[in-house]
């Protein structure tokens, strides 16, 4: 753990990684919070996306989808998946990776409603992830939802959240001439207490 000071200091990972993100807020011009998430689906062939971030809990992160799209099916079928947060005006990132479950009560529905009106219909709208027919298919399938759910619907049952439960939690920063710095916190399962080793860059 030698030279885990400054920026790296703390015994919580995840307040680390609440104090990076916060930083990020004021020096990124575009979603701060947005994580590249990478799954694998049935035949261990690997699958990445962007997402945003939408929790920091205690000791878990919360994403929201589609149950029925490629990744929610993928996150299901392995019950594992890796992220990574990059912030290129810090030039720091976390790379993440840990044991999956959903996230479809209380809270998802708390954060499904905080979303913007278009927001709530277009998620009952969109068959995320199949085939559309065209744009104009998927417009009209929104003034169908608007018309029949009305200003104010109810979170789909086919959409909420994923917590993911980090076993592993690494923070990078750049350094001169490439000399990085990183650390690892690892743990065996989300119930074990941390270890925390320095990496060569």
């Amino acid at each position: 753990m030698s030279g885990r000071s400054g920026k790296f200091a703390g015994e919580d990972p995840f307040e680390i990684v609440r104090s990076w993100l916060a930083e990020a807020e004021t020096s990124e011009p575009n979603d701060p919070n947005a994580i590249a998430l990478s799954t694998v689906d049935a035949n261990g062939m690997p699958n990445v996306r962007m997402v945003l971030l939408k929790d920091v809990e205690q000791d878990a992160f919360v994403f929201y989808t589609n149950y029925e799209s490629q990744k929610a099916q993928e996150l299901n079928h392995a019950g594992k998946a890796a992220f990574v947060l990059h912030w290129k005006s810090l030039r720091r990132q976390i790379r993440v990776r840990g044991i999956i479950s959903r996230e479809d009560g209380p809270k998802a529905d708390a954060y499904y409603a905080s979303r913007g009106l278009q927001s709530r219909l277009g998620a009952w709208a969109s068959q995320q992830s199949r085939p559309l027919k065209s744009r104009a298919a998927l417009i009209a399938e929104v003034a169908k939802v608007t018309a029949t759910k009305g200003i104010n619907p109810a979170r789909p049952p086919f959409w909420g959240g994923f917590r993911l439960a980090p076993v592993e939690i690494e923070f990078w920063a750049d350094g001169d001439h490439r000399l990085h710095d990183r650390f690892q916190w690892r743990r065996n399962t989300p119930d074990d207490a941390w270890e925390i080793e320095r990496l060569n860059p």
